[in-house]
């Protein structure tokens, strides 16, 4: 046994699990593989991780080795939010909820009112029927700041109407807020053009991701995890019934960025690692990637609070979204997906199974 290499130990540690799985030969014939290796490994224990009890114990249990149960938990969502975006498309028309600037329009901020915003909404939907506005308040540190008001409104005649109705109502001058215009025309380029730019940011990612693997399924698998984070997160903002301007895009730009971050981070460490098993690279890298992640949504949460521009409060709310479901999807559905992979293929000499 001393003369035997280190990879070619793994692999016969891999080949006896596999037959003792599959029931070809006896557990004693493994128990002695395993206690050979022991002395001729004497850190093999090194390794282990000691139990848990109580609720945490079950959890890490669940974690550990019921893992497949919870891939369906996270394919269950994914299937929700995608069928949450396909009944968008099928009323609105449009995956999103689009804001002025992608669908033409003019958008009014009024810097400090104390005005009732749900029945000034009200009161301008009647007024100008069949149009989609929509008043909204932003505030600063949990106090009112002003209004923002957004209709898709492009006519002349009709911007006129809407902005002498806006003085008379609130009683205010043209030298008390500030428009924004943006033509039908325009907002829908930008638009195609944004999804071009998401198409091919996935695209490249993806091509990178294999480039540094070079191993086709975990570049999928990482592929994967961003696609479900950004889905998920589309989903989850539709509901909330935020309107998305060109700055919410560049955030789920952005999301793509900090997704892919974790899931490379734990492929690297589950797949190049030179001693442990699967599990041990997996809490390696969960212990570095919950502390990139938590610091971010810190870091969001203070802007969030604090912020008093609309825009970028749209910004930290679709990242601080998406970090929730990175989390989620990189820590549960891309460590499962990666554990099954890996342990149907224990031939391999770099990948050490649980023993």
């Amino acid at each position: 046994m001393e003369e035997w290499s280190k990879k070619r130990l793994r692999r016969e540690k891999a080949r006896l699990k596999l037959l003792k799985k599959e029931g070809l030969i006896k557990e004693e014939a493994g128990d002695a593989a395993h206690a050979s290796n022991d002395d001729s490994k004497p850190e093999h224990h090194a390794h282990a991780r000691p139990k848990t009890q109580g609720f945490v114990g079950k959890i890490r249990h669940l974690y550990e080795h019921d893992y497949k149960k919870l891939l369906f938990l996270t394919l269950t969502v994914l299937l929700l939010a995608i069928a949450q975006i396909g009944y968008q498309m099928a009323t609105t028309g449009d995956f999103i909820n689009k804001g002025v600037s992608l669908k033409g329009g003019i958008t009014v901020t009024v810097p400090s009112s104390d005005y009732d915003f749900l029945a000034f909404e009200k009161q301008l939907r009647d007024n100008f029927k069949g149009s989609d506005i929509g008043v909204r308040k932003f505030s600063a540190a949990g106090t009112q700041s002003g209004l923002l008001i957004e209709a898709d409104i492009t006519d002349k005649e009709d911007i006129d109407n809407f902005e002498n109705m806006i003085e008379t109502t609130l009683g205010i001058t043209k030298s008390d807020y500030s428009i924004e215009m943006v033509g039908s025309s325009l907002g829908a380029s930008f638009f195609k053009e944004i999804l071009m730019a998401i198409f091919f940011a996935f695209v490249f990612m993806a091509i990178t991701v294999f480039l540094y693997f070079r191993v086709p399924i975990p570049s999928l698998l990482v592929s994967l995890a961003a696609f479900s984070t950004i889905t998920s997160t589309i989903a989850v903002v539709n509901l909330i019934g935020m309107k998305i301007s060109t700055a919410g895009i560049a955030a789920y730009l952005m999301l793509i960025g900090y997704s892919v971050d974790t899931d490379i981070l734990l492929t690297t460490r589950v797949l190049r690692r030179r001693e442990g098993t699967i599990m041990d690279g997996v809490y390696s890298a969960l212990k570095t990637g919950l502390t990139m992640t938590l610091t971010t949504v810190a870091a969001v949460g203070v802007a969030l609070i604090f912020s008093k521009s609309e825009v970028l409060r749209q910004i930290m709310i679709i990242i601080m979204i998406g970090l929730v479901f990175d989390i989620f999807y990189t820590w549960i559905q891309n460590v499962t997906t990666l554990r099954m992979y890996l342990e149907k293929r224990p031939e391999k000499g770099e990948i050490k199974q649980d023993v």
